[in-house]
C-alpha cells in the first residue's frame, strides 16, 4: 500500500466522484448523485476512522517502547563499567590508576548513556507530533467534506422552494386572470406557510 492512507484514498475518490457527476439540465451547480454510491463511499469512510486513530496511537506506544529500550541500554553501559571497575580496583599495585580509569569510563558511560536518552526522546516527540499533525488534517479533510455537503443540500433545498413558489404564483395569477371574482377561492398560503417546522429549521 502506498503511503497515502485508506481514508486519504476515500475522501479523494469522493471528490474525483463529485467532479465526475452530471450537472442537473438546465443548471451550472447542480450536480446528480448516485446515493447508494455517496453512501458506500462514507461508509466506509466511516468504517475506516476508528482503525486510522488506533494506527497513530500504537505510533504513539513506541514512545514508552523507545524509551525503555534506551533505559536498558544505557543501565547496561553504566553496569559494564561497574564491571571494570571492580576488576581495575581490584588489583592493589594499581590501585589508584584503576580507580582513574574506572571513574573515566563510568564517565564516559554516563555520557553515552544521556546521549541515547537524548535521542530517544527526541525521536518519540518527533513520532508523536506527526502523528498528531496527520490526525488532525485526517479530521480537517473529513469536516470540510460535512460542512461542504450541508452547504450544498441547503442551497438546493432553498432553490427547490424558491422554484416552486415562483411556479405557483404563475398559476394563481393564471386563475385569477380566468375568475377574476374567485379570488378568495383561488388564494392558497404560500408552500413556506405550508411546511412543517422541522422543514423550515
Amino acid at each position: 500500500m502506498s503511503k497515502m492512507s485508506r481514508i486519504e484514498q476515500i475522501i479523494t475518490e469522493i471528490e474525483e466522484y463529485i467532479d465526475s457527476c452530471k450537472y442537473q439540465p438546465l443548471s451550472s451547480t447542480k450536480i446528480l448523485v448516485v446515493k447508494s454510491d455517496m453512501e458506500d463511499l462514507l461508509r466506509e469512510l466511516r468504517e475506516r476512522i476508528p482503525d486510522e486513530v488506533k494506527k497513530y496511537q500504537r505510533m504513539l506506544s513506541n514512545k514508552d517502547a523507545i524509551l525503555a529500550n534506551a533505559e536498558a541500554e544505557a543501565q547496561s553501559l553504566i553496569n559494564n563499567a561497574q564491571i571494570q571497575t571492580k576488576e581495575l580496583v581490584s588489583e592493589h599495585e594499581i590501585m589508584q590508576r584503576a580507580y582513574q580509569e574506572a571513574h573515566e569510563i563510568v564517565t564516559k558511560a554516563t555520557l553515552q548513556a544521556q546521549e541515547i536518552l537524548d535521542s530517544a526522546t527526541m525521536d518519540a516527540n518527533t513520532i508523536r507530533e506527526g502523528a498528531i499533525a496527520y490526525t488532525d488534517d485526517m479530521l480537517a479533510n473529513l469536516q470540510m467534506i460535512i460542512e461542504h455537503s450541508i452547504d450544498t443540500n441547503k442551497a438546493k433545498y432553498d432553490s427547490l422552494l424558491s422554484s416552486l413558489n415562483k411556479d405557483l404564483d404563475i398559476v394563481i395569477n393564471n386563475r385569477m386572470e380566468l375568475n377574476p371574482n374567485r379570488e378568495e377561492d383561488i388564494m392558497v398560503p404560500s408552500m413556506e406557510d405550508s411546511l412543517p417546522e422541522e422543514l423550515e429549521d
